[in-house]
This record gives C-alpha cells, sequence and structure tokens, in this order.
C-alpha cells in the first residue's frame, strides 16, 4: 500500500513538473513576442494626438489645428485642442497634466515658455506620452521634436527686409512688437533681428523699442497706440506675431498714419489693410500645413517609423518627405511674402 501511494505521488510530481516547464515556455515565448514588438517599436493603432497651443480662439492656431485635423482624417487618428483662454505658460501645465492622466497618445505644444513647461512635458514622456513642439519651443529636454515653422534666420531676414524696403534709403527709427515676452520663437526671431540690424545695408535703421502685447488683441493695439505716442519720428513697426500685426494695422488705419508696418501674420486677417494701403507686405508660413506636419511628426514617433533621431525620414502625406535636423527639429519651409498683387491667392 505504502509503495502504491509513494509510486503515485511521484507520478503526480513528474506531471507537475512538466506543466509548470511548459507554462515556463509559455511565458518565455510571449516575453519574446513583447520584446520583439518593443525592438520593432511603436502601435499600429490610429493615433490619438492632442495639441496645446499657446492660446486657442487665435486664429493662427486654429488655422494649424484644421491642418492637423486633416492629417487625422488622413491616418484615420484622433485629434483634439485644448488650452488655455489667455497665452500663459503656467496656465498650458494643468492641460499638460490632464493630458497625461488622459492617456492620449502624444501631444503637440506651441510653448509659451521654453522652460516653464519642461517638468510637465518631461512627466508626460516618463508615462509613455510622445512630446512634439511646434511653432514655438521648449529646451530639447521637454520635447523629442520641435517642429519648426522656418529657420529663425530666415523669419528674421525677411521681416527686416521688408520693413527696410518699406521706409527707403532714409531710414529712421523702429520698433518690435511682439507678443509674449518668455515666447520662444518671439525671442529667438527678435535675437537674430538686432544681429540683422547690424548689418551695413541696415544701417539706418535704429531699433528703439521692444513691446509686448502678450498675444492679445486689446493689448497689442494699446502698445501700439503707445509707440506712436513715446516716438513721434516712428518710421516702422515690426510686428512678428499674427494677433499683434492685426491689431496693429488696425491701430494704424484709426489715425491714418504713414507709420510702415510689416511682420507675420495671415493673409485673411491682413487682406483689408493690405488692399487700403496700411501696410505694403508681410509674411508667413502656412500655418494650416505647419499642424499637419506636426501631427504626421507625432503619429510617426507614435506608430515607431522614427525615434527622433538625427538624419531620419518619414513622410507627412501630400507634403512630402522631411528629414530631422542635427536639433531634432524638422524644418516646414521658408516663408511666404505677401502683397497685394498675391494675397487674393490664399485663403487661411
Amino acid at each position: 500500500m505504502t509503495k502504491r501511494i509513494w509510486l503515485l505521488a511521484g507520478v503526480i510530481l513528474v506531471l507537475a513538473l512538466g506543466l509548470v516547464a511548459c507554462g515556463d515556455d509559455d511565458d518565455e515565448s510571449a516575453n519574446t513576442g513583447g520584446d520583439q514588438a518593443a525592438e520593432d517599436g511603436g502601435s499600429s493603432e490610429p493615433p490619438n494626438i492632442a495639441f496645446l497651443p499657446k492660446a486657442i480662439n487665435n486664429p493662427y492656431f486654429d488655422v494649424a489645428a484644421a491642418g492637423a485635423e486633416q492629417a487625422a482624417n488622413d491616418l484615420g487618428g484622433e485629434f483634439k485642442q485644448v488650452g488655455p483662454s489667455e497665452a500663459s505658460a503656467p496656465e498650458q501645465v494643468p492641460f499638460i497634466n490632464t493630458l497625461t492622466q488622459q492617456g492620449v497618445d502624444a501631444i503637440a505644444v506651441s510653448a509659451n515658455d521654453p522652460n516653464a513647461l519642461v517638468p510637465a512635458l518631461k512627466r508626460a514622456m516618463d508615462s509613455g506620452v510622445t512630446v512634439v513642439t511646434y511653432d514655438s519651443d521648449v529646451a530639447p529636454e521637454g520635447r523629442q521634436l520641435f517642429i519648426n515653422q522656418a529657420t529663425a534666420d530666415a523669419i528674421a531676414q525677411v521681416q527686416v527686409k521688408l520693413i527696410s524696403e518699406q521706409i527707403g534709403s532714409a531710414g529712421g527709427e523702429i520698433a518690435i512688437l511682439s507678443a509674449a515676452s518668455t515666447a520662444t520663437n518671439q525671442n529667438a526671431w527678435i535675437a537674430t533681428m538686432k544681429e540683422e540690424l547690424k548689418k551695413p545695408e541696415y544701417s539706418k535703421l535704429k531699433l528703439v523699442k521692444i513691446a509686448y502685447g502678450d498675444d492679445d488683441d486689446q493689448k497689442s493695439f494699446q502698445e501700439t497706440n503707445g509707440l506712436l505716442q513715446a516716438y513721434p519720428n516712428l518710421k516702422g513697426i515690426i510686428s512678428p506675431t499674427t494677433v499683434g500685426i492685426a491689431a496693429a494695422a488696425r491701430a494704424l488705419a484709426s489715425k491714418n498714419s504713414d507709420v510702415k508696418l510689416t511682420g507675420l501674420g495671415t493673409p485673411n486677417q491682413m487682406r483689408e489693410f493690405v488692399k487700403n494701403g496700411t501696410v505694403e507686405s508681410f509674411a508667413l508660413w502656412d500655418p494650416g500645413q505647419l499642424g499637419e506636419l506636426a501631427y504626421y511628426a507625432a503619429a510617426a514617433l507614435v506608430a515607431g517609423d522614427i525615434k527622433g533621431d538625427p538624419g531620419e525620414t518619414f513622410t507627412a502625406g501630400d507634403l512630402g518627405e522631411y528629414t530631422i535636423e542635427d536639433d531634432r527639429s524638422v524644418v516646414l519651409g521658408p516663408p511666404t511674402e505677401f502683397t497685394k498683387e498675391n494675397i487674393d491667392d490664399f485663403d487661411f
């Protein structure tokens, strides 16, 4: 009897060990498959990407959002835009935290400050959220890619060139009407404008003031009037912000001022001021294409098609192929100059 019991126990033990071994094999196989999927990178699911502009209800960012939404439709992905009503870095942080908690695949953010958003964005990336910036960058450790509308040099150069052409060879005093004093892109452009103004061909232009309208229409309008009052000999204003240039144009038109104005604006905002002679020319890229490119880049990162390394390439739908630059940025292209002759060719 005892021998039978021990024999039966031995059989049970052997069977149990066999099951454990099979279980280990299955686990190892599952882990290997998971590791392989990780090596292959990304997800085959449609991307869920949220855009966080400097502020909502801004025509420029509305156009960028429309481009992003078009890219989402082309890819079968999800798109939404959230953000503060005023351009403020502290007000952007809660939106980053909420989107992280919601588990979106990616966040595309236009930063109101290069450093203030970084801790929240790093937490997002630590949680598995892909982060790209567009329009206005953060410090490199706070994102994987920056989708740049054009190089800072190109943007600065075209604005200085345009104001110089409009004022003429006599030169004179000029001012800059910027957005927020902390805006990364604005400060980069202004720094390059200052260097550009040191060139011999611009020696007769004198920068007397940098004013900040905080991308708020009424404040930008008031700041323009303040410039006209404080500098009665002012010859020109550069406003490298779509909100600022439209408000400045309105202020100049209301006073029938002959002060020249250029900067960055959308054709639909600026059309009446170009046609009534308040503004001769200004520049911009297509913000719809910028939003579209930002969505495609974020989707490529989410899918694992790219890692964000310099030299990598990806295709952004009809926009074509783009290469990641050494600073982990992707450049949309050079800005376009708008005048009375071509402004009706554009609708954004």
